[in-house]
């Protein structure tokens, strides 16, 4: 049977909903956990007890994903087919939040959705997975945000084509009291630097009751600089910490972020296949800490990086370091370089959200208190296992998958 050519309407009310994804949802732990008894048996013995501190609260993107697979990214003016097609929910905050609660946290969402097929079946699929959905604010109007998402078969690369939700969210239809609410009991608060007013609104609130704060910072967006300001932790794209610091490195620019942000213990980068690195602040400066130029630290890390054994690993400096960049300045602490997993091209589907993947663990990792040289291995992993699946949730790791025994321990 000839697969069917793409077909975007102009009209997002013409768009099918999203099928059955309360149903696959529930599902799903199902298929993540298809290997044989033996390795269910081990793997749940291995799991820790869940954290203490559960309810993370996420203000940002939720949408509806149209993904489609193509064989070669199209030419103007091109008619192509499908290769296959898969209608999901999406948006950075969605996805991060919804990879966090499928290992275990309770998470919260701040977001906006319009009573229409998309905005009922975003809610329904975020529910179904365990996210509280009631500070989701529902205009009777205008259209949900989706995203058409081409993904190119030979490259394995996706392009995104979104169309934001209307009318936008203000800072007006989050209530003094469902601010307090969805504040109460969190014990971390993640922002995607999406709906940004109302974002400020949350992060200030947030930082006022002390609650630690996490910022994705994909690239430069309005109001995000003010959102930085108030974060405790902060992970980026590749692209990130150069475009917005104007440093000559990632990593000088990764010393310039913690310099420019004191607030901030931690900043990470995520590389794709090429790992990422993390700079950890330290609670100690000490005159006689040895100086290190990161550059070179970052050089000789990534020397003692072996052969890929199939799990993501992690390679830290001291712990005693002061660590600067020329030009820009020091900071006293560590640097970390963690590995990727190598995906071979037969397994590789789609890294749509991988980095919301990669996100999702992180927030497990800091309400678990893992540590660096665990928290980037496991990140990698989850991130790593999103890209054997199309879309953005349907390769998310589920807790007690077998593919996570390794870091329970």
């Amino acid at each position: 049977m000839k697969p069917s050519p793409i077909h975007f309407p102009n009209d997002p009310r013409s768009l099918p909903p999203i099928p059955s994804l309360l149903t696959a949802s529930r599902l799903l732990p199902r298929v993540q956990m298809s290997s044989s008894p033996l390795q269910r048996a081990a793997a749940s013995l291995a799991i820790p007890p869940l954290p203490d501190n559960l309810i993370v609260l996420g203000c940002g993107a939720v949408s509806v994903d149209y993904l489609a697979t193509v064989a070669a990214f199209p030419n103007p003016d091109d008619k192509i087919r499908s290769i296959n097609l898969k209608v999901e929910g999406g948006g950075n905050a969605g996805n991060a939040l919804t990879g966090a609660c499928r290992l275990g946290l309770k998470p919260r969402v701040i977001s906006k959705v319009a009573n229409d097929a998309q905005g009922r079946s975003l809610l329904a699929e975020l529910e179904g997975d365990g996210v509280d959905t009631s500070y989701i604010v529902v205009a009777e109007e205008g259209n949900s945000p989706f995203t058409y998402i081409i993904v190119d078969n030979q490259t394995k690369t996706r392009t995104c084509i979104h169309t934001p939700g209307n009318p936008a969210m203000v800072p007006e239809e989050l209530t003094q009291s469902k601010l307090s609410s969805a504040l109460d009991g969190a014990s971390l608060v993640y922002f995607d630097g999406r709906l940004w007013e109302t974002a400020l609104v949350v992060a200030q609130e947030a930082s006022r009751r002390r609650i630690p704060i996490l910022i994705d910072a994909e690239r430069p967006r309005e109001g995000l600089d003010d959102l930085l300001n108030l974060a405790t932790y902060v992970v980026c794209s590749e692209k990130f910490p150069q475009v917005w610091t104007n440093a000559p490195s990632v990593s000088s620019a990764l010393v310039s972020i913690l310099v420019r942000l004191p607030n901030v213990k931690f900043v990470i980068v995520t590389l794709g296949e090429k790992g990422c690195i993390m700079l950890e602040k330290s609670t100690i400066e000490a005159s006689e800490m040895e100086e290190t130029e990161v550059d070179s630290l970052l050089d000789s890390l990534r020397t003692k990086v072996g052969g890929s054994s199939g799990i993501p690993t992690c390679i830290s400096s001291e712990a005693s370091l002061r660590i600067s960049a020329d030009g820009i300045g020091a900071v006293y602490g560590r640097l970390h370089v963690g590995t990727a997993e190598i995906i071979s091209p037969t397994e590789l589907i789609d890294t749509t959200g991988a980095g919301d993947a990669f996100i999702g663990a992180v927030l497990y990792a800091i309400c678990a208190g893992m540590p660096p040289e665990k928290m980037l291995p496991f990140a990698s992993q989850v991130a790593a296992a999103n890209c054997r699946a199309l879309g953005a949730r349907s390769g998310l790791l589920w807790r007690a998958d077998p593919r996570l025994a390794p870091f329970w321990h």
